[in-house]
């Protein structure tokens, strides 16, 4: 979308390469056109994408439009403690915690899970987000140690996944995507399961979705969710190494739902 598009009221905010982030008070509201919008322009460097999530901020814009900058009031975020688990899902669990048909791996193929993500939009929605820019940037986090990807493997074939921003114990889910039945719910549910072994409360889902719902995530004060940011992004951070084992972290925490 050009700039032009953009003068609208409240006033957008501008950032030149290396300003900081406004405050996030000056965000646009729920009743304006675009609800959680913060400012436009920057870059996406990594010193830019991590000083960016220590303050609640994520980049979010599509093919034609300027570098976007959001935080929504409330955040959407997922306490690995109420992911629902599906007793339909328990048997696929096993399958992954046996190895007998999938396999999960972590940072084996993280440029191929952003490109797979690219292909397949967010809800809602018929374009992606994930444009040429993004996919370099998040490469580049992913190269700095700050962005991971959980992926799904069968047969020696990439299935299904996701990626996620992570500052200490701050984890920032961003996408994911399926070429087969249940592959990027087997990556979200060792993702959570990762997550109740190390001690993270909270993967932040960034905005509000019937899917996400369902699977447990609700929705937080923006001034909680910069409390938990900023509480917990200085942690050390963990060894983001999958071990089939802690698939018995979720099991043993979350009791099955009904269907």
């Amino acid at each position: 979308m050009p700039k032009s598009d953009f003068n609208l009221k409240p006033a957008l905010i501008w950032l030149e390469a290396g300003d900081a982030f406004p405050p996030l008070e000056t965000a646009w509201g729920p009743d304006s056109e675009a609800p959680g919008l913060l400012a436009a322009g920057g870059n996406l460097e990594v010193e830019t994408l991590l000083a960016a999530y220590g303050q609640g901020v994520f980049p979010w814009f599509s093919r034609g439009q300027p570098v976007l900058w959001w935080s929504p009031d409330p955040r959407m975020i997922l306490p690995v403690k109420a992911f629902k688990l599906r007793r339909s899902f328990r048997k696929k669990l096993l399958q992954v915690q046996n190895e007998a048909l999938f396999e999960i791996r972590t940072d084996t193929a993280f440029e191929q899970v952003v490109q797979a993500c690219a292909q397949s939009p967010r809800d809602g929605q018929t374009g992606t987000w994930i444009v040429p820019a993004m996919v370099r940037a998040y490469t580049a986090l992913h190269h700095a140690g700050y962005a991971h990807s959980v992926e799904t493997w069968k047969g020696g074939q990439l299935v299904g996944g996701l990626y996620c921003t992570a500052l200490g114990k701050a984890v920032f889910g961003e996408s994911m995507f399926t070429r087969v039945n249940d592959a990027s719910k087997i990556a979200l549910a060792a993702l959570v399961a990762f997550c109740a072994g190390h001690g993270i409360e909270y993967i932040d889902c960034q905005q509000n979705t019937p899917h996400l719902s369902f699977m447990g995530a609700h929705e937080m004060p923006r001034s909680d969710f910069l409390k938990h940011v900023q509480s917990n992004c200085s942690l050390d951070a963990p060894d983001w190494a999958f071990d089939t084992s802690i698939l018995n972290t979720l099991l043993k925490i979350q009791p099955f739902a009904k269907t």
